[in-house]
């Protein structure tokens, strides 16, 4: 009776149990996720990877903490923004000076601003212009709310700014919650120094990340990371206000780009997007994408991820025409030197390579 009473204690238990974790799962979830479309299969995508990314020179190594995004100013000044909140820059004597510091870990974008300084993307202060008189923000809301994850910003030649927001839901501690919802958050953005105003260019972005100009600023590529594909905005011309794929289907989302000095762009592909401690896009976790169910776990229960096995990391740059052609494609295939790159800056003959992984900048040498 004793046994009988206990196993039914038992039973009743985990009958409440399985339903509070229903109910969990169904009533407060972050997400209302919809199924991710993975790039198609394309030459490109299964070309086999190749390891000249392994003979990087590491720079500032220890110095510096998961340098995502690089910028060099006009006198060769290479400048880094890192997770523990520090704008660090290398001096062309080659040493490392501490040279800005925000509280927190969350400055991404960077690029030079045409009468000095730097543009920086803050997740959340927003779009400011750091200087050797200090800090300033720039662009803290747009219609009505706060920018809580401006990720990517470029200086035209007029002084206009534009910046991607990766997600207007979710927040730069939570971004894994955007690909596992895999709806369109994002908005590209205008910012005009005249007027101090700021307008919208583009809305129902998936994710957008990396912004550059053309040599001739008459577009905007910008990157779509979780649909694998970067469009164009047209600045000039007949096109003005129109959009279209600049380059599609490619293997791996695209993070920040750049434009390189023969007009051509530098994009850097992720291979993993890591939640916790899975690849969300590895090769054999394609299925984590094919199932709403899955995903909602995943999104209530994070650490869950732990139990899973992620795949190798690996790092992957490529250099795309104005054509929208992939021309090159540097790989780390084993993340042997670096991996999880997320930019790639083109200065005298050499790529300068950022990570979140590593705790330098790579330097590559072209020639």
């Amino acid at each position: 009776m004793a046994l009988r009473n206990l196993l039914k204690h038992c039973w009743v238990f985990f009958l409440g149990f399985f339903i509070a974790i229903v109910l969990q799962i169904i009533f407060f979830s972050p997400i209302s996720p919809d199924l991710l479309e993975l790039p198609l299969a394309s030459p490109v995508s299964v070309s086999p990877p190749n390891n000249r990314l392994q003979r990087v020179t590491k720079l500032g190594e220890g110095l510096l903490k998961g340098p995502e995004d690089v910028a060099v100013d006009e006198n060769g000044m290479l400048y880094a923004a890192t997770r523990d909140g520090w704008i660090r820059r290398l001096h062309r004597n080659g040493s490392w000076e501490n040279w800005k510091k925000v509280h927190g870990e969350t400055l991404l974008g960077i690029t030079t601003a045409k009468g000095g300084g730097l543009i920086v993307c803050d997740t959340e202060k927003g779009l400011l212009k750091f200087t050797e008189d200090g800090i300033a923000v720039l662009v803290s809301h747009f219609d009505g709310s706060e920018i809580r994850f401006a990720d990517d910003v470029i200086e035209a030649s007029d002084g206009s700014l534009y910046f991607s927001v990766a997600s207007t839901k979710f927040q730069l501690s939570n971004w894994y919650l955007d690909v596992l919802e895999a709806k369109p958050h994002g908005q590209l953005l205008k910012f005009d120094p005249s007027t101090e105003e700021t307008f919208i260019l583009l809305d129902g972005l998936c994710f957008p990340n990396g912004v550059a100009l053309s040599k001739d600023e008459d577009y905007l590529v910008v990157c779509e990371t979780w649909r694998f594909r970067c469009l164009k905005y047209w600045l000039k011309g007949e096109t003005k206000g129109q959009t279209e794929i600049f380059v599609d289907n490619l293997p791996g989302g695209p993070d920040n780009i750049n434009l390189a000095p023969d007009g051509s762009f530098w994009i850097a592909l992720l291979h993993v997007f890591k939640l916790m401690q899975i690849y969300l896009t590895s090769e054999g976790m394609e299925f984590v994408h094919t199932s709403k169910a899955l995903k909602q776990i995943l999104a209530n229960f994070p650490k869950l991820t732990e139990l899973v096995n992620g795949t190798r990391k690996k790092a992957t740059v490529i250099n795309v025409g104005v054509d929208g052609n992939i021309i090159k494609r540097f790989d780390d295939p084993n993340g042997t030197v670096i991996s999880f790159v997320t930019t790639a800056l083109e200065f005298e003959d050499h790529l300068y390579l950022g990570s979140l992984n590593s705790d330098f900048v790579g330097k590559l040498p072209l020639k």
